[in-house]
């Protein structure tokens, strides 16, 4: 870290931000999944707020449990509240996964889960398990949803317990090309409701 003369950092002589004082967390809304076929993040709506409020909006899904086995939960984004979820999207996917007995440890790009300006939702959690025990946990950031100058990035981490009892820890990032603001996001499994689990949706100062 670089020093001034007088010996302080030049943090404290304000020539570069330390951002200590910023990126505090607002908690917004909280949904909870009871075989819900979708979750839905709505400007305006039922007290969600997803505009330039925030230039940072945080998703974070906590024991995501499909109502079937082996289903992958995944997101999309709306530039018209909702009315649809067809924005298009590039994307990339990566994983690491263990087996729970510590076999077949792997990283490995799966690029069969990526976008190429796709519209479709994307995946963010694969192959979740459907025994009682197994769920799926994770975070989405969304960057600055109400530009209406840059496209919309992304980026996301989560983990699961497989259908195959594996642990996989899932990466993806990407963008929404769209230059409009995006005002909503959904939630859903590729096939099946979501069982149980809770997302929250948190903005970033």
């Amino acid at each position: 870290m670089g020093l001034i003369s007088n010996g302080t950092t030049i943090f404290d002589a304000g020539a570069l931000d330390s951002g200590l004082a910023k990126g505090a967390m607002t908690f917004i809304k909280k949904l909870t999944a009871s075989g819900s076929a979708t979750l839905s993040f709505v400007n305006g709506a039922s007290g969600v707020v997803l505009d330039g409020t925030y230039k940072e909006y945080l998703f974070t899904f906590n024991n995501i449990h499909p109502a079937t086995d082996g289903k992958r939960l995944t997101f999309n984004v709306s530039i018209d509240t909702g009315s649809n979820y067809n924005v298009a999207k590039t994307t990339t996917f990566f994983q690491a996964s263990v087996g729970e007995n510590g076999s077949d440890g792997t990283l490995a790009i799966q690029a069969g889960n990526d976008l190429a300006q796709g519209t479709g939702f994307h995946q963010l959690i694969s192959n979740v398990g459907g025994d009682n025990d197994q769920c799926g946990s994770g975070i989405l950031t969304l960057f600055d949803p109400s530009s209406t100058t840059f496209v919309k990035h992304f980026i996301s981490t989560c983990s699961s317990s497989n259908s195959s009892d594996y642990l996989q820890n899932d990466h993806t990032a990407g963008y929404a090309n769209t230059t409009s603001a995006v005002d909503a996001v959904q939630f859903k499994m590729d096939s099946g409701n979501i069982d149980a689990g809770v997302i929250c949706l948190y903005g970033i100062a």
